[in-house]
């Protein structure tokens, strides 16, 4: 951990009156089988007023019973996403209502077809682990929605995945194509794809299906990430301290929840809270107070020793420029120099406005230059060179030293996006800008990219559970 904006001291504090919130004030779990556990293992429940009161040794024991690591794996397992193991993992939007084709167009609805588009192009790029389905298809009733999803993104990457679950019943299917799948419930369990987002409603809230559907990815063991998007001022106090309290209050019950319902699930700890504008009334997703939330709430996570997930390397801006460039390298370097295990949602144009390709082909650059920063110098004989320098000797030069051809390949981080040609080369080129790059970029890998196709046999199977879903949960909301 290289960034930090908390003292130990101060990590303390925030903890303490974490504990005091819930021990106090209490959180709101609408969902009496959640209740019914919180009674059985000695919290100070109001079943009228559905508020919960954990003591400080149950959050504490309860924490201790959670898992500290997981893995997601993809169609292809060799293609993984490791959490607590020291590993940066990035993943592209669960999924928005709008998209846009290209930077300054109008917003149109999502449709099943963008998921498609969106899983096929984070699986051509090197940066994004954890492809998202950056759509939420409007032509797909919300029932039966995550399932088609789903199956969409299987079909187009062979990477794990991140989409938005929606309640107990659909997730149900959503387990029986794992299942599917891999083979069978145990090797499902052992290699999961996906997660969860258990997502608190600040303040002191929890959302009934979050916590229904955790009754049946207990069936699999699956991990979860707990994650509040609390709003400075607007759902948590105007503090930075506040805040902090606040959500790391409700990302401690939510491990509760996660703990009762099924002891030792895995856990991801979610600091993603956020500062809300007063003047153009939104939340912020790329201003200096968000550089702070991302090494606070990573610091506050790996104090549990939990993995982290934090909201960084997004942009308030809509366009390609610097407003964007600035606010998601500079978030997103200071969130990975914290330590945290993943940053997302990589995708979006502005503050959940809308999906964007062009923004995510920004943002994969600004990922590889981060990683470039992040990555491990050696110091053997032949780095330090000495032999070398010594040859040289003072107002010699290296470039035509076979010590050079052979190392500055693997040393200096070669751009994608990122211009550096001389003033007269660049002209010649077009004269591009940064815009122009990221769509020539973007329309580029659309039309190169096919990724693995999944089996005609496992698609018949998958397709089936599908259309079982479809038939079923469509005709239940009628």
């Amino acid at each position: 951990m290289i960034a930090k904006m908390l003292t130990k001291e101060q990590i303390n504090k925030i903890h303490q009156a974490s504990l005091t919130i819930l021990e106090k004030i209490g959180i709101n779990v609408p969902h009496n089988d959640a209740l019914a556990l919180f009674i059985a293992n000695g919290a100070n429940v109001d079943t009228k007023e559905k508020r919960v009161r954990i003591p400080a040794n149950m959050v504490m024991e309860l924490l201790s019973k959670s898992g500290k690591n997981f893995t997601l794996y993809g169609r292809d397992l060799s293609k993984k996403a490791e959490f607590g193991k020291g590993k940066r993992n990035y993943n592209t939007s669960g999924g928005q209502v709008f998209w846009i084709d290209n930077i300054g167009d109008k917003r149109r609805y999502t449709t099943l077809n963008d998921v498609k588009t969106a899983v096929k192009f984070a699986d051509a790029l090197e940066q994004i682990n954890i492809p998202g389905a950056m759509a939420e298809p409007q032509e797909i009733p919300v029932a039966w929605r995550c399932i088609a999803v789903l199956l969409e993104m299987i079909k187009n990457t062979t990477k794990p995945l991140t989409f938005w679950f929606n309640d107990r019943v659909s997730t149900k299917y959503l387990i029986d194509i794992l299942v599917a799948l891999r083979g069978d419930e145990k090797t499902a369990q052992d290699y999961p794809m996906f997660y969860p987002l258990f997502e608190p409603v600040s303040p002191l809230s929890f959302p009934f299906n979050g916590i229904d559907l955790l009754f049946e990815t207990a069936r699999l063991n699956m991990p979860v990430t707990i994650g509040p998007m609390a709003q400075m001022g607007m759902s948590a106090p105007a503090t930075m301290a506040g805040i902090m309290a606040q959500e790391n209050a409700e990302i401690l019950a939510g491990i509760c929840i996660t703990q009762l319902i099924n002891e030792g699930t895995p856990v991801c700890y979610g600091g993603i809270c956020h500062a809300f504008d007063m003047k153009s009334t939104q939340l912020i997703f790329g201003g200096p107070e968000q550089a702070i939330f991302g090494v606070a709430m990573t610091q506050m996570g790996k104090y549990y020793d939990l993995p982290v997930y934090i909201n960084v390397g997004l942009t308030d801006s809509k366009e390609l420029d610097a407003q964007a460039g600035l606010e998601c390298g500079i978030t997103l370097a200071l969130g990975a120099a914290a330590g945290a295990d993943i940053f997302g949602h990589m995708g979006i144009c502005g503050v959940d406005r809308a999906s964007s390709l062009d923004i995510l082909i920004m943002q994969s650059e600004i990922i590889s230059f981060v990683e470039n920063v992040n990555r491990e110098i050696e110091f053997e004989v032949n780095d330090l060179a000495i032999d070398i320098i010594e040859k040289t000797g003072p107002k010699g030069s290296f470039i035509d030293k076979l010590h050079t051809r052979k190392h500055f390949r693997k040393e200096l981080w070669f751009p994608t996006i990122l211009d550096r040609d001389s003033y007269n080369s660049w002209l010649k080129k077009g004269a591009f800008d940064t815009k122009k790059r990221c769509r020539e970029r973007k329309n580029e890998i659309l039309a190169n990219n096919e990724p693995e196709p999944l089996a005609r046999d496992i698609t018949r199977d998958l397709e089936k559970i599908v259309n079982s879903a479809k038939q079923n949960l469509a005709s239940s909301t009628k």
